[in-house]
């Protein structure tokens, strides 16, 4: 190692730790990555590579890392029956005259045990290294055969004279695709409504829309409209306070549910609480829910904390009635109290660690009230497993308790939604958005800082929508760590968001593959991608799919290798076709038949304009407004180019015969976006081959401004807005049904 140059280790260390050399951008230029950005992100992934010294050291930790265990902690396979052999080291010298046997046994998820065995004596080793001073022997044993699709312990003890090494591997048996309905491969095809939950009005809710009004959305769109499928933003937990907490993509947790989105009055203990029923009798809280429910813009603040007020009551009444809260304890008085008990042992640490970190936020926001993100907390609390947080968990229990409660009480009513959807016959039903990361300020940077890289964001390079690059300021997931843990979080995150419904989505699928990493402190521009283990995320994302019989699509937008989509594609993998961008080189758009079978295909994102703001130029007007073109020419030149882009979206509906009468493929002939117009579109999308197309709520009530502006915080209402129109006043608009019939004879599907 000494004969080589410092440059050659420090691209070596790199290459080991899934750093890429270089990339290539948008406009097909050559970015080599840097010198210092190997080493930012090295030192994000906690690797010390600041000197020549320290790189040599690390490549020796690395090399010599797996010898100083017994065993991997991980193996994926495809459970094909030929599964391969797995690997045990022996921390002893084995000699030629030494016996060495194996003793093993396999365990599955119930603990039950499937095989036991015993390999040698006379095992002979595949390989032996000096690590410490100790010789170590590794030996390599065919994984037992006849086991289905799952998770296994492999569990082994070496035993050579009178010294024995023990290790358990995590084997993981995956099938070789993700779950599609019968029906698709049956060439049926299916249409549905894509909507921001938050954004629904109704007579009933309180300012903000929650789950009983999806599920009269539902049924309404199910019964009504046809719909197969209802596509939500994603639902995870937030802190809910403007600006910087309300973005569902920059959420606390994207294990747990946002407790904004509950229906209060739907709540069991709602009817049987006495000081609820007082609270909402008050003529002061009574206004309040009203101003916001008249309110266009949802108070995040204000609705959380009337939400919890009457929480607090109900929580109080469960406890009385239900189940007693004391010290560690649950003591159920009910069935419904041991319905809780049930469902908090099966959620364990996970939820307890989440209701920890609630907890011990709000006792921390009062103490220390400049401490908002927990990296200001005293140091003591700054880790899960301190004393000082071990103590505030034992004498906080209620609290915490509260907070599971709340979980649970949300999981409730979003299951009978899900189950609502399974009894109308819809095909896939709620459609949920798995985000991307989490906000390094919430709870699973808290819980899980051993996987998270704190001092690095995600993002990404320079393109054409971006030219400065993202940063999302999200931190990336460190994808050694991620194995060594057995790929635990990853696991839990799609068991928790494909619960509660037929399909779900992963926001920048390319995640699997790799990741733009920008060091803190640095320019987007000066960002690295970094790999990651994508065929045993890949098959993890398989195993979960087809138990959970869930769909799953990849947001497979931006600078997508063919080889990348080509990979999901086999993998059954959705891809995520948006009208917007669906053209050829030559900037014209691809006909229907164009479009992969294999896909769900919509006409824009949350992060782009409406159909009737991108015909008006609505967004250009904004971001102008914003500064976030460079000059005057800039904007010019997008009102230009979008001109440009109506003339072939006409030019298109014309080759298909869909123009609305009146119309030429002159764009002045179409001054605003009709109903007409936006039928026409969505029928365009409805003749592709693809499984489902989502028409979004926005377009078919032709709002102008879109969700969200990306760049932007608190210069635009971003995730606020609510619809034009409540859900009474939508089931008599004749616009959806419009559309809905009009999705329907393409789709071939009957109301």
């Amino acid at each position: 190692m000494g004969e080589r140059s410092e440059q050659e280790l420090l691209n070596d260390l790199a290459e080991r730790y899934g750093i890429a050399s270089d990339y290539y951008d948008y406009w097909g230029h050559r970015h080599p990555t840097s010198d210092q950005t190997k080493r930012a992100i090295l030192a994000a992934m906690g690797v010390q590579a600041s000197t020549a010294d320290d790189v040599q050291r690390a490549l020796a930790a690395y090399e010599e890392a797996p010898w100083r265990r017994s065993c991997d902690p991980v193996m994926v396979r495809p459970a094909d029956g030929n599964v391969g052999l797995w690997s045990f080291r022996v921390p002893v010298a084995v000699g030629a005259d030494q016996e060495v046997r194996i003793l093993w046994e396999v365990t599955d998820e119930s603990g039950h045990r499937r095989y036991s065995g015993e390999a040698g004596p006379g095992l002979v080793p595949a390989e032996t290294r000096t690590v410490d001073g100790e010789r170590r022997a590794r030996f390599e044993l065919p994984v037992p055969s006849g086991l289905t699709t799952g998770y296994y312990d492999l569990t082994a003890r070496a035993i050579v004279l009178t010294r024995c090494a023990e290790g358990t591997l995590r084997l993981i048996l995956v099938p070789p695709q993700c779950y599609v309905p019968p029906q698709f491969h049956q060439g049926d095809r299916i249409w549905g409504v894509a909507l921001q939950l938050y954004a629904l009005r109704s007579a009933r809710n309180w300012g903000v829309g929650d789950l009983g009004d999806l599920a009269e959305f539902l049924t309404w769109a199910a019964k009504d409209l046809g719909a197969g499928v209802i596509g939500l933003n994603p639902l995870h937990a937030l802190k809910n306070s403007r600006p910087y907490y309300i973005s569902p993509y920059s959420p606390d947790s994207r294990l747990y549910l946002n407790v904004l989105y509950l229906d209060v009055e739907r709540i069991p203990e709602y009817a049987e609480s006495m000081a609820a029923h007082q609270l909402m009798e008050e003529g002061r809280f009574r206004s309040r829910l009203e101003a916001m429910r008249k309110s266009d813009e949802i108070d995040y603040d204000q609705v959380a904390g009337a939400k919890r007020t009457v929480l607090e009551a109900l929580f109080k009444t469960f406890q009385e009635r239900h189940c007693a809260c004391q010290g560690n304890a649950l003591q159920p008085l009910t069935e419904r109290g041991r319905a809780f008990e049930q469902y908090v042992r099966e959620e364990g640490e996970l939820l307890e660690m989440f209701a920890l970190f609630q907890a011990l936020s709000e006792e921390l926001r009062l103490t220390h009230p400049q401490a908002w993100v927990w990296q200001e907390w005293p140091e003591a609390y700054q880790h899960p497993q301190s004393p000082a947080v071990t103590a505030f968990r034992a004498g906080q229990q209620v609290r915490i308790r509260f907070h599971q409660y709340l979980q649970w009480v949300v999981g409730e009513q979003l299951r009978q939604v899900a189950g609502q959807a399974r009894e109308l016959g819809m095909p896939i039903g709620l459609y949920h958005d798995l985000a991307l990361g989490s906000d390094r300020s919430g709870s699973d940077a808290w819980v899980f800082q051993d996987v998270f890289a704190p001092k690095a964001d995600a993002g990404c390079p320079p393109d054409a929508f971006a030219l400065e690059g993202q940063n999302w300021g999200l931190p990336p997931i460190n994808p050694v760590r991620l194995r060594e843990s057995g790929y635990r979080m990853f696991i839990e995150l799609l068991r928790k968001n494909l619960k509660y419904g037929g399909a779900l989505r992963l926001d920048h699928v390319m995640g699997l593959f790799r990741l733009f990493w920008i060091p803190r402190g640095m320019p987007a521009s000066a960002g690295a991608y970094v790999r990651y283990p994508v065929e045993d995320l890949l098959g993890i994302l398989a195993l979960e799919s087809v138990r959970h019989r869930a769909v799953i699509v990849g947001e497979d937008l931006g600078t997508v290798p063919d080889s990348v989509r080509a990979r999901l594609a086999s993998a059954r993998v959705l891809s995520y076709r948006v009208f917007y961008f669906e053209r050829w080189d030559d900037g014209n758009w691809k006909a229907p038949a164009a479009y992969p079978a294999q896909a769900m295909a919509v006409v824009a994102t949350h992060d782009l304009p409406t159909l009737a703001g991108f015909w008006t130029g609505q967004d250009i007007e904004i971001r102008s407004k914003l500064g976030l073109y460079p000059d005057e020419g800039a904007r010019r030149r997008a009102l230009e180019q979008r001109q440009r882009e109506k003339s072939g979206v006409l030019r298109a509906l014309n080759s298909e015969g869909l123009l609305p009468s009146g119309l030429t493929e002159d764009p002045a002939s179409a001054p605003e976006m009709t109903p007409e117009l936006c039928r026409a579109i969505h029928v365009y999308l409805g003749r592709t081959p693809s499984w489902v197309v989502l028409a979004s709520l926005e377009d078919v009530l032709g709002e102008v401004a879109q969700v969200n502006v990306p760049g932007t915080v608190d210069s635009y209402p971003n995730w606020s807005r609510k619809t034009a129109l409540t859900l009474e006043d939508l089931r008599e608009d004749p616009r959806p049904h419009q559309l809905a019939a009009m999705l329907r004879e393409p789709r071939g599907l009957k109301k």
